[in-house]
Formats: structure tokens, sequence, C-alpha cells
């Protein structure tokens, strides 16, 4: 007798039938480890198979815009994002977009007039007086009281985009332009991207190649490029990123949500799914992230005047007590918000009147005081009327939808603002804040006594 004979069932036999399976089985796999793993990430897209746009544009090597990536540490995440289908976030926004002609911003009227500086160089009793705003308000002021020298082509593109615009500037050629990635194959048709730049950092695109010297409009991938002339603006190269930052809305008059993105930042997650996600969902007017270190407002300010992220620290003092002094509280638990410091680098809003309101307000401050956008940030939420609805979410989530990159590095530093002058200890002494001593004493838990 032969031996039995033994043939691979027909299922086995198909070498794609099995490398079918093996993909079924291991997409299965990821989809369940993601589905009951949510505290190891912080964010969540339903489909791994969204439509993605392919590459926008082809770097020179020489222009080295992925160098110098600062990479993160944290893993754990207690409030993850969860993200709709692509094609039904698609759908969901066209349908928003299309019904909502000023989401309620109609009712904001901005003051008009010619100043030596661009915001008007109001006195602090005049900018908290416009803190309070209903429908029969006069016009607030917002900027614009002198011309924004930019071309008229770009003007008009801008006067064009009519849903959502992603903004962002490099001024005295600071930072790199960086692609946004995993946009979706429609997201073009309904987000806008701006990338605002000064002569210095225009004349590094077209030393690179990246732009031409004969044209006076510019595309570098999906990246619109404005040239602002900023001779006719700030002296500082901070302040005038500021006017993009948050006039935005000024900026693009027709366009119903935006999101600014410093240039140090590269956009990794769609800004449909983000919108949809961190404003639409939640039903807020604006969305930033939490400052990974600081919530008191008082330890942004130490911070930046030890650290020399401003020049004038006399300057920093005398913006605390001027909010002290008119009430500005410390970060507690009774406040209806997690933290009073943002990381401002991601900024996501709907154009609503109080999100324009609140943006307003947040640059009369930066032109008074310094273009340190967290300093002001709790004073002007808490003290303006009506209120702002805020989503400051989680620093895990921030470091999961941006990757972020060193500025670029200059011989002498990037001078983006005049010389520092170095903290001294006197000023970082908590005894030579008088007219923050009830603040302090509530930040450090005491009692007056």
């Amino acid at each position: 007798m032969g031996r039995a004979r033994f043939s691979t069932p027909p299922l086995f036999q198909s070498k794609l039938l099995c490398f079918s399976l093996i993909y079924l089985f291991f997409s299965l796999y990821l989809a369940l480890h993601f589905t009951f793993s949510t505290t190891t990430k912080c964010i969540f897209r339903s489909s791994p198979f969204d439509p993605l746009q392919s590459p926008l544009f082809s770097y020179p090597s020489t222009y080295g815009e992925h160098k110098h990536a600062i990479p993160t540490t944290r893993s754990s995440c207690d409030s993850p994002v969860f993200f709709s289908d692509y094609l039904d976030v698609v759908k969901e926004m066209q349908q928003i977009l299309e019904n909502s002609t000023s989401l309620g911003a109609g009712s904001l009227r901005y003051m008009q007039g010619n100043a030596e500086s661009f915001g008007g160089n109001l006195s602090f009793q005049k900018r908290i007086s416009y803190f309070d705003h209903s429908e029969d308000r006069p016009e607030i002021p917002c900027g614009f009281f002198r011309d924004f020298p930019i071309s008229g082509s770009d003007r008009i593109a801008m006067e064009k985009c009519d849903g959502i615009v992603v903004a962002s500037a490099i001024f005295n050629d600071h930072d790199k332009i960086r692609q946004p990635r995993g946009l979706g194959s429609q997201t073009l048709d309904y987000v806008c991207f701006f990338m605002f730049v000064d002569d210095v950092t225009l004349k590094t695109l077209h030393f690179h190649k990246m732009t031409s010297r004969e044209s006076e409009e510019h595309k570098i991938g999906a990246w619109r490029v404005v040239k602002v002339s900023s001779e006719h603006l700030y002296e500082n190269a901070a302040m005038n990123g500021v006017i993009p930052k948050y006039l935005v809305h000024r900026l693009f008059p027709n366009s119903k949500y935006s999101m600014w993105i410093d240039a140090k930042l590269q956009l990794v997650i769609d800004p449909l799914l983000l919108i949809h996600s961190l404003l639409v969902k939640e039903n807020v007017d604006m969305a930033v992230s939490r400052h990974p270190y600081f919530v008191h407002t008082m330890e942004e300010a130490m911070a930046t005047g030890r650290w020399n992220k401003w020049w004038d620290v006399n300057g920093l003092k005398v913006q605390i007590e001027t909010y002290c002094d008119n009430g500005l509280e410390p970060w507690s638990p009774n406040k209806p918000y997690p933290t009073d410091v943002p990381d401002s680098a991601l900024i996501l809003r709907k154009h609503s009147a109080a999100s324009n309101h609140f943006s307003c307000l947040m640059f009369n401050e930066l032109e008074a005081f310094n273009p340190r956008d967290q300093l002001p940030f709790a004073f002007v939420r808490d003290k303006m009327n009506p209120k702002l609805n805020i989503n400051m979410f989680v620093v895990e989530v921030f470091e999961q939808v941006v990757i972020e990159y060193r500025h670029n590095l200059k011989q002498g530093g990037a001078r983006v603002g005049p010389k520092v002058n170095m903290a001294t200890s006197d000023w970082l002494d908590n005894g030579s804040w008088s007219k923050c001593e009830g603040y302090l004493l509530r930040m450090w838990g005491e009692s007056h006594g």
C-alpha cells in the first residue's frame, strides 16, 4: 500500500486569496487595537482608507525644510479626539459652509480712520471700553488704521476664499515653508492655504528657485505666498506676524472658519477633520491647545522675562500689573476653563461675532504691549462680554496633529526684536510685584490673613 497523500485545501491554493486574508486579519487587529487602547493615542481616525492628496511640491535638497524636528515624548492621553469619516466630514462641512453666510459675525462693525500705527495706538482705558460689546454698540477698533501692504491680486484671492482658510507667516526668514500632510482628495476645494512673507523671506525662496522673480503671484504646493511690505508696518517682525494671526477674519472677510498655524509647525492632519472635530462637534467659537507647563498668566510672564523671550522686561511688568490692577485673577478650578495659558501656535476659529471680537481685543493688547500673546489671553477671555466658547484641548492632541521644528538657525540669533535686556533677579522677585500681591497670594494658595 502506498502512503496516504494529503492535498492542500482549495481555499489556500490561491496566493492572492491568502494575502487578502492576512491583510484582512491584520487590519482587523489594528482596528481593534486602536479602538480599545485610546489612552495611548490622542487622535483616532475612523477610517484608515480616506482618499489622500498626492504630494503637492518637490523641494530642492538645499532648502532643508525637514531639518531640526523637535521630538515629542508624551505617550498617554486623557482626552483623545475622535474623527468622523473623511467623506462624511466633507459632506457636512460643505452643507455648513453653504448654509452659513456670516456665522453671526455681521453684528460687529469695525472702526475706520488713519493713524500712525496699524492698530491705532489706543490707551488702556480706551481699549478696555470695547470689552463689553452688544449689537447696538458703535464700531470697535480692529487694526487697519494703516494700509496692509499687499498686491491687488493677492487681495482679490483672499476675498475669494469663502470657506476655510489656513494661514501662517514667516518674517525675517525665521522659518521654513512646509507642506501640510494627510490632506484628503477634496480638501483643497474647500480650504485655502495662505503664507505671508516679507522681502527677506521671499529673497530666500527666490534663491532656492522655489518662486519666480518675474511673477507677482507665488505658489508653493498648497500655499499661496503673499508678500507683505513690512517696512510699512512694524519694526518688530513678530508683531507683523500678529496681523494675520489675530486679524485673519479681516484679511479674509468671506471665510467662515480659519486655522492659524505657526510656521515652525507642519500640519499632519487634514484641516477639515480638525475643524469638524475640535470646533463643529464641540459647538465652540475657538479651539486652542493648553500650554504644556503653565496654568497661570504670571508663570508665563516670569518665564518670558527669565528666558529672554521679550526684550523689555520692565514693559512686561507694567503689562501684568496693569492687568492685575484691573481684575486679572489667577487660574483656579472655579474658572470654566482648564488653564489660563494657551499654546497659541495652533488656533482654530469659527468666524463668529464672539471669536472676531476676541481677536480684535487681543490684537489691540498685543500692539499696546508686545507680541507675546499668552500674556493678555486670560485677561481678554475673562473680561470680554459676551463670553467666548472655547475648547482648550490637551497638549497631547497638539503633538499628534502637528510636527514642531526649530526656527532657522542664524548667526547671532533670529532678529525678531530689539537687543535683549537680561531680566534681573529683582524683576523676578515676587515681592517687587506690588499691584499683583493679591494675585500671587491666591496663586500660591495663601490667604490675606
